[in-house]
């Protein structure tokens, strides 16, 4: 059995996973994660299959990794759980909250909905496919090879935390490229049958956010049956990055 790889921040009867998105790894929230500890929490900063130090696996898809999670908390002897989901993240999260409702106890969804998003990650991916490593000896030899496709500096920096020296002389990557990149055009999660999450549901989201707008605030309400919703100011995506002060006493206030 493969067990998802993580890192545990504080000490606490009170456990919440936090799930990463799409090409990330749990070290992308550690400085939240200390912050979250402090509060009072035991936070598990998960590596997803084919991310970060997880394995990697040709399968892959959402009802996958909620099954990964589930082993992940039942070999640690977790239940009435907290969880919070990024992106990718939240997908999985709230499909984790239809499955296994019982085990837990709040969820906080970041930056997304469960509806039908354009693929739109097709520029990332093949900016990553064009990384040659024969070449490529240095972070900033990558960082000069991404640059010719994403000129978005801070997205490129969340893409080269991917890289890791394989041995001595080789650079490569964490992430299992040619499997997610098979996956790109299905990161949409679509509900087929009406199900009723009661427990306490934050959904936050940046306000200049292209991923959740009010519009879909009915549609989260319709499964989410005890929700709360926060928009986040000066922030778009990656809310937690574009504002973490705000963004980490909202988060704090609802799990405490």
């Amino acid at each position: 059995m493969n067990l998802l790889h993580s890192k545990i921040v504080g000490d606490s009867y009170k456990n919440i996973i936090i799930v990463h998105g799409f090409l990330g790894m749990g070290d992308n929230w550690k400085s939240h994660a200390n912050k979250i500890a402090e509060s009072g929490f035991k936070v598990h900063l998960i590596d997803l299959r084919n991310h970060g130090k997880s394995f990697w696996s040709n399968e892959f898809s959402f009802d996958l990794i909620v099954e990964d999670i589930y082993e992940y908390i039942s070999n640690h002897n977790i239940s009435n759980f907290y969880m919070l989901g990024h992106s990718m993240g939240g997908n999985i999260t709230m499909l984790f909250a239809k499955n296994y409702p019982e085990l837990l106890k709040k969820i906080i969804i970041v930056d997304i909905v469960p509806k039908v998003y354009k693929p739109h990650h097709d520029y990332i991916l093949e900016s990553l496919k064009s990384l040659d490593f024969k070449v490529i000896k240095s972070r900033n030899d990558a960082d000069t090879q991404l640059s010719k496709l994403i000129s978005d500096e801070r997205v490129r920096q969340f893409l080269l935390k991917n890289l890791y020296w394989k041995d001595q002389d080789t650079l490569g990557l964490k992430i299992n490229l040619d499997i997610l990149y098979d996956f790109k055009n299905k990161l949409s999660l679509i509900f087929k049958e009406d199900f009723s999450f009661d427990n306490p549901t934050l959904l936050i989201h940046g306000e200049n956010s292209d991923y959740v707008n009010e519009s879909d605030y009915e549609l989260m309400n319709s499964f989410f049956k005890n929700l709360e919703i926060i928009k986040v100011p000066s922030a778009a995506h990656w809310v937690h990055a574009d504002n973490p002060k705000f963004f980490l006493e909202k988060t704090i206030n609802f799990l405490n």
